[in-house]
Formats: C-alpha cells, structure tokens, sequence
C-alpha cells in the first residue's frame, strides 16, 4: 500500500535551502495512526481496503459501536476512520493494531494532501466566480453586481429552467477539495510532523489525509525516480 496517514494541518512558515532560496512549507502533523480494519475482497465487503484511526478520544465523546470496533482490533477508542483502497496484493504486511508513523513518508518525494476547504458562507457571483459585474457609468442603478441574464432556457414542453452547471451565486467554499503532487520538504520523526512546500486546504487544526501521489507530471516523475 502507498504510504497514507491522516493528520492536522498545524500552519505554515518558511525554511531556506542550501542555496538561501525561501521556501514556503505547511506543517502537519500526520499520525501516529493505527490499523483499525483490514478489509478484502474475499469478505463481507467485497474490496480490499485498509483502514485507519486517528487521534485519541474519550469513551463518553464517542459511540459504543465505534468503541467496540477499536477495541477488536486491539487499539483505544479514535476519533477519526478512514479508509484507503489498495490491491489485494498489498494487504501483506498489515495487520490490525499497527501503527503507521510519519516514517512511511521518509523516502517518498510527493503527496497528494485532501482537506475540506475553508467556508466562506453565501457569496455572489463577483466574489464566487470572477465576474466583473454590470457596467457602472448613468443609467446603471443599484445592479453594478448583477450576474445579468442568465437566459430563458425555455423548451417546447414550457417552461424555462437555468442550465446546469451555470455559475450563479451560492455557497462558497467548504467543499472536499485535494491538492495533488506536494513536494515533500522534510519530516520530524520525533514529533511525527511532515513538511510540504506550498498551502493546503482547509483552516489551522484541520482535518487532512495525506497519501504518496498516484500521478506526476515528468519533471517531477524524474525526480521521485531519481530518489527512488
């Protein structure tokens, strides 16, 4: 299985390289996590997966079915589960009870990192979408920031409707959004923390899943390769 963990984004800071370059990074804090179910395609569900926990919580903050489901694989209640799906073949060397470190990410030179991205509540279309909005000069009056027509859309079984997928205003943000190919700056093995240049998703002690990238683009191909 690719190297995957869940974690909280701690924030951002910079660090220089040898070359005295500033590089922007964000901190996570990624695990310890734990096996918490090995799930194959020979059982009940009918895929192979892993899953894992994260985070530690109190018996009255959680439910008993989520207690017994941890405690049967041999580890303390967990806030967070989450599952990654992996070939068969990759299950070998997993077994409940585990636990996954930031060590998993010491030779891998990209991630992909997926979070929830900050809400931004109900905006309009300028600050949704980009629009420069309605004409401002005289006879304009109260609808500088009109998305304008949005067309009749009218068939011939009556009755119009807005296209679908047409950019109007709306909830913005809050969405599960996933930042590919993150270059891996450097790792704290002592305080199981992994430093990855450039943002991420989501606000300060947010919830993020970090897992070694499924797709590169050649430049960065060659360099994880040449690693490797």
């Amino acid at each position: 299985m690719a190297a995957a963990l869940i974690g909280r984004k701690i924030g951002m800071t910079r660090l220089y390289d040898e070359q005295g370059r500033n590089i922007p990074v964000t901190i996570i804090e990624a695990g310890p996590c734990y096996v918490s179910q090995i799930k194959s395609a020979d059982g009940p569900d009918g895929y192979s997966a892993v899953q894992i926990a994260f985070e530690d919580v109190k018996a009255r903050n959680t439910t008993i079915p989520l207690i017994g489901h941890d405690v049967k694989a041999g580890v303390s209640p967990k806030r967070h589960h989450r599952e990654f799906r992996v070939a068969e073949s990759d299950l070998e060397g997993f077994e409940p009870g585990q636990a996954l470190t930031v060590e998993r990410f010491a030779d891998v030179k990209f991630v992909d990192v997926t979070a929830t991205s900050k809400g931004k509540g109900t905006a309009g279309v300028m600050r949704r979408w980009g629009f420069k909005g309605m004409g401002a000069s005289h006879g304009t009056e109260r609808r500088h920031r009109m998305p304008g027509s949005i067309a009749g859309r009218s068939t011939d079984r009556g009755g119009g409707k807005p296209k679908k997928g047409i950019r109007m205003a709306g909830r913005m943000g809050q969405q599960r959004v996933t930042v590919r190919s993150l270059e891996v700056v450097g790792i704290d093995k002592d305080r199981n923390l992994l430093l990855v240049k450039g943002p991420i998703p989501g606000p300060g002690q947010g919830l993020v899943m970090i897992r070694e990238a499924t797709r590169l683009y050649k430049t960065k191909a060659a360099i994880a390769a040449k690693a490797s």
